[in-house]
């Protein structure tokens, strides 16, 4: 069983053609670009990929056209996790039939079980699974918090490997790695805070920038592990514009936005989320050409 997703992940945004069904070609097309730009695993289906929104048949379409495309060449980690324990066993069962590395599954939302309710969800799919699991833990989208000592208690069951925390707190960040093992794996999932994580024993980045800036989260990454942390502060401080620039509103407009912009052709968002304005626009069209990436 795979014990390793790799250090800087790309949380993939789903491309839509002009009738807003998923342009599976684009897909294709993203997948290969984020392999060859930085990204060590694809998060297919998560949050930036507008999960919410996506049907079970198109999540499923979505997991094997990636592990068809890059599967070779990097870790695809399939987003299965909803509010509904039985649905978020079924989609994993399947994601594993298609042959992906892992599978993402966000805490429960909206119903907000109890410590207790999210420890039985996350042991009842993972037991269900021969799959690696991440955790991940985003209360700003799901109103449900994961809490340290839970994560703990699941990190004892043998596949769930990682968690993927995006609470945007440090201190919490600290005590989750304090009272896990030192195998089980801490993902940032708050861009801004990567090189800070990293220094609490963060592993990792599930990122969304790394659509624009993979190859220097890598060297970002690569650089605090050898110990270089002026190189790694250097980056990071160079990178806050876009850190800040990709959440200027609600994710995944920014980045979807931008990947247009760049040529990647992922389309518009589906309802209730909207278009970038004219404004937001040109603010990420020049954040881009500062980067020179457009």
């Amino acid at each position: 069983m795979v014990r390793d997703f790799g250090r800087v992940l790309t949380a993939m945004v789903t491309p839509f053609d002009s009738k807003m069904e998923v342009d599976y070609g684009q897909a294709r097309k993203l997948a290969r670009y984020l392999a060859d730009n930085g990204s060590d695993g694809i998060v297919v289906a998560g949050t930036t990929g507008e999960s919410p929104t996506l049907t079970r048949e198109e999540k499923i379409r979505l997991f094997e056209t990636i592990v068809d495309e890059v599967g070779n060449r990097v870790k695809v980690i399939a987003g299965t996790g909803s509010n509904i324990t039985s649905d978020s066993v079924s989609l994993t069962m399947e994601a594993e039939k298609v042959g992906v590395d892992g599978a993402m599954l966000v805490t429960p939302y909206y119903n907000k079980p109890p410590q207790r309710g999210m420890y039985q969800h996350f042991r009842t799919v993972a037991k269900a699974t021969n799959l690696p699991i991440m955790l991940y833990n985003v209360p700003g989208r799901t109103s449900s918090h994961l809490l340290p000592d839970t994560i703990a208690e699941l990190a004892k069951i043998d596949n769930i490997i990682a968690v993927k925390e995006a609470s945007g707190s440090l201190p919490l960040a600290g005590e989750i790695r304090q009272k896990t093992p030192e195998d089980f794996l801490l993902y940032c999932g708050e861009d801004a805070i990567i090189l800070p994580m990293l220094s609490v024993g963060g592993y990792g980045v599930v990122s969304v920038v790394a659509h624009i800036v993979g190859n220097e989260l890598q060297a970002m990454v690569k650089a605090f592990l050898e110990g270089d942390t002026d190189t790694a502060r250097k980056i990071h401080l160079d990178l806050i514009p876009v850190f800040d620039g990709m959440f200027l509103t609600t994710n995944p407009i920014p980045v979807k936005t931008a990947m247009n912009l760049m040529g990647y052709d992922v389309g518009g968002l589906r309802p209730p989320l909207v278009s970038a304005t004219d404004d937001e626009t040109e603010a990420i069209r020049d954040l881009l050409k500062n980067y020179k990436k457009i």
